[in-house]
């Protein structure tokens, strides 16, 4: 990442600096904090202007709500409030999806209420609570439990019973765990970048990515990646070890599928209506923060016991994607009972298909809706979608 923060830190931590200020009532409305000039403010003023919802029943707010103890910024975007509330869960931990929202979420406002969060510790939420208080809270229960919060927030807000949860990376495996607890607060779950098992993860991703540098002859890689062992069969996770091996993982695909980085979409960061440059160094020092504190404490976290959810399961999973290796959650779905399943396999993605592959993302998530308003929960998917998603 350009902001000297790896891009480990800034996507995910399996995968994938502000003074405290009083807290005020919990909920009030949020605006970018004041930007240092960049050139590109004209360039964000005609996004916001393209992506402006004008239709009757439309919504598009920016909020800061209390959420467990810590003010937290959450962004709702929707052509029409009447549409299912789709609830995406970012990476990281600390690695935001507001900022980039813009370049591939518009499309689907037209069949949902979507909303963006930045948990905390993290993107526009870090400098809003004093960063040393927020450490102690910082645990992987605690992102779970502010997921539903804000769950029960949002049903008030915008008179719905249930929502579609949407967990990517490191919020794959929050999402999951709220499916888990409070399986009556969801219509579907949904992961993309499923993590099934953060020690598993990072055991398969390491082996794939030294497969690839063995076959292409980068003995720089074989040697980098070889010094991380015990790593991560023993002893503590850092994200430098994460880091270390996912650097190489990227080179090969791992993030974008078709691409030797993903500076393509960390760079749109710099457009997005909803970041200053200030909010935007903030996310840095954000992710830095909370990868740091977070990544040693998710060791032994791990779903592979859990064979049987109560609501309806989604995977979109890339072709390429070695930061949170397709393999084991496309076999931990097999095991899994669930009210109805679905399976996407995106060919030409690693890490990202919602943004790598826009049109079936988006296909895919249309196969989902209907199940707000079935009766009996199950997946249709379109003749569009059919071709890479199958049902069980």
């Amino acid at each position: 990442m350009k902001e000297n923060v790896s891009k480990i830190t800034l996507f995910m931590a399996i995968a994938a600096c502000s003074p405290a200020i009083a807290q005020p009532q919990s909920m009030m409305s949020a605006r970018p904090a004041a930007a240092s000039a960049d050139g590109l403010e004209p360039a964000r003023a005609i996004i916001a202007d393209v992506q402006k919802i004008v239709t009757p029943n439309g919504i598009d707010e920016t909020l800061v709500l209390d959420i467990g103890g810590a003010r937290q910024v959450v962004n709702i975007r929707g052509a029409d409030k009447a549409n299912p509330v789709l609830l995406y869960i970012h990476g990281g931990p600390g690695s935001v999806e507001m900022p980039m929202a813009w370049s591939f979420q518009r499309p689907w406002e037209d069949f949902f209420t979507v909303v963006q969060w930045d948990q905390r510790g993290a993107g526009r939420s870090y400098a809003l609570n004093d960063a040393a208080k927020i450490a102690e809270t910082l645990t992987f229960e605690r992102y779970r439990d502010d997921a539903i919060e804000l769950i029960a927030q949002l049903r008030a807000r915008l008179g719905k019973r249930k929502v579609f949860v949407l967990g990517h990376s490191f919020g794959s495996a929050v999402g999951l765990a709220v499916a888990q607890k409070r399986p009556d607060l969801l219509h579907a779950y949904i992961g993309m970048g499923q993590l099934i098992d953060f020690r598993e993860n990072e055991r398969v991703g390491m082996a794939h990515t030294l497969q690839r540098a063995r076959e292409r002859g980068d003995e720089d890689a074989v040697r980098a990646i070889t010094a991380l062992q015990p790593y991560p069969n023993s002893g503590p996770f850092t994200i430098e070890q994460a880091d270390a091996w996912r650097k190489w993982a990227n080179r090969y695909g791992s993030l974008a599928g078709q691409r030797p980085d993903a500076d393509f979409y960390f760079a749109s960061t710099k457009l997005s209506p909803l970041y200053t440059p200030q909010d935007r160094a903030d996310w840095g020092k954000g992710s830095a923060f909370t990868a740091t504190t977070m990544w040693p404490r998710l060791a032994d976290i791990s779903f592979t016991q859990l064979t049987r959810l109560e609501v309806p399961m989604v995977l979109l999973l890339g072709r390429y994607d070695s930061t949170t290796p397709s393999s084991i959650a496309a076999d931990w779905l097999k095991r899994l009972h669930a009210p109805a399943k679905m399976l996407c396999w995106f060919e030409n993605s690693g890490h990202l298909p919602m943004i790598e592959e826009q049109g079936r993302t988006l296909a895919a998530l249309l196969a989902v809706r209907p199940i707000a308003a079935a009766r009996t929960p199950a997946f249709a998917p379109s003749a569009a979608a059919a071709p890479y998603c199958r049902t069980s």
